[in-house]
């Protein structure tokens, strides 16, 4: 992708002046964003994947009680009546189960592809909407079909209602309001508060055309979530070490030392008190999973292209065919599912980390940036890459693509 270039999208604004001016710093509101944009998905399309166990679905409406929320999947009878007003059918990562979708999401990666988290899908009735509230992370809000009301505000009043199922906002004050229809866009960076509710407005046939509102939501990781999980993931680097062999063991103890020792523990009366000597073991421990460069890299890199716990591969059809790699006619694409991003130093694919270096290394970064490989990319990967690569094929993380059409 071309950063520099100006993009609709954007507002006629290219990704590099955008990132500039307002990712993270203020709302842009982009009319026709994406002219002409008709739904990638019917109603019906959408009820259907919303009824599947490995899809998050959630079913969000407000009624005189109050909010109520249900978590999917729905069954398409246990969806309320479209004549009903206030519902909303909210579909999370459809970009996973649907190729228009990813290839929208594509969209937006002059934004990092760490950041980058899934395409959901709102689908609601007359006045149907999930109530004012905040994101912790930036959010595009594409209409993609009938009309939305939006109300935002940048508000320091972050109180939430007590006793109800979403997080709504107590003391919602919103500073603008815009109406949305198909093609446009409103782009909101974290925190900055909105109401988005359906309106009513009639279809090509006289029937009420369907709200269906797509956001393109981003990874937002606190710091504890981070801190957490690299150090659980160092840990079990450690783990994977060898252990000295009996002749290193008898040397004297050194700070690598992996298990907690004490042969100058004197006898306690007060034994509930934490001992010095195992606090301060416990920190030089953390100390030591914290030096080394390259494994903190490597946990990050795993943890960033985890796939959600949601998502699986299935085999390829067909059995990864070399000679056609080999001889230049056979091109690959990484599985939609699929997350791959690399650093200085190692590729890293859906939870796991590999060393790169030169040739294979640059190929691998291709792949990863442009989701794909071409036969020519192909014939200057080296006999080791190629074998990644068929494992990878093996285990349903990309797929080959051959002559005549004949994918795998």
């Amino acid at each position: 992708m071309d950063v520099n270039q100006a993009l609709d999208l954007l507002a006629g604004l290219s990704p590099a002046r955008f990132m500039r001016q307002y990712w993270q710093k203020k709302p842009l509101l982009v009319r026709q964003a994406i002219p002409g944009f008709q739904p990638l998905l019917s109603r019906a399309d959408l009820f259907r994947l919303a009824g599947q166990e490995h899809v998050e679905s959630r079913l969000i409406a407000r009624q005189a009680q109050g909010w109520r929320m249900k978590q999917g999947p729905f069954a398409r009878r246990n969806l309320p009546p479209l004549s009903r007003d206030a519902w909303t059918l909210l579909v999370q990562g459809v970009d996973l189960h649907d190729a228009r979708a990813h290839a929208l999401l594509q969209k937006f990666r002059f934004v990092p592809d760490a950041r980058l988290d899934d395409l959901m899908i709102s689908f609601a009735t007359p006045g149907g909407g999930v109530g004012p509230h905040f994101d912790s992370y930036d959010v595009f809000l594409l209409q993609a079909s009938g009309r939305r009301r939006w109300k935002i505000g940048q508000q320091k009043d972050l109180t939430l209602q007590q006793g109800v199922p979403l997080k709504i906002l107590q003391n919602f004050e919103p500073d603008e309001e815009f109406v949305l229809e198909a093609g446009d866009m409103l782009y909101l960076p974290p925190r900055y508060a909105h109401d988005g509710i359906a309106a009513a407005v009639a279809g090509t046939v006289g029937e009420a055309a369907d709200c269906m509102t797509y956001s393109i939501g981003f990874r937002a990781p606190g710091r504890s979530e981070l801190a957490a999980e690299l150090l659980h993931r160092l840990a079990e680097f450690s783990e994977d070490e060898p252990e000295p062999s009996s002749g290193e063991g008898r040397r004297r103890a050194s700070p690598s030392l992996k298990i907690y020792c004490d042969p100058r523990q004197a006898a306690t009366a007060t034994p509930a008190a934490l001992p010095e000597g195992l606090a301060r073991f416990a920190g030089q421990a953390v100390l030591e999973a914290l030096k080394d460069p390259l494994a903190l890299a490597c946990a990050l890199g795993e943890y960033m292209t985890e796939p959600k716990p949601s998502v699986w591969f299935e085999a390829p059809l067909q059995d990864w065919v070399a000679d056609a790699v080999k001889s230049g006619k056979a091109c690959i694409y990484l599985d939609a599912r699929s997350r791959m991003m690399y650093d200085s130093d190692h590729v890293f694919i859906n939870g796991e980390s590999y060393r790169a270096k030169g040739t294979d290394a640059t190929l691998m970064r291709r792949l990863a940036d442009q989701r794909g490989l071409s036969a020519g990319d192909l014939r200057r990967a080296s006999t080791a890459a190629l074998a990644l690569l068929a494992d990878w094929h093996e285990a349903g993380w990309l797929r080959q693509e051959l002559p005549m059409g004949g994918g795998t």
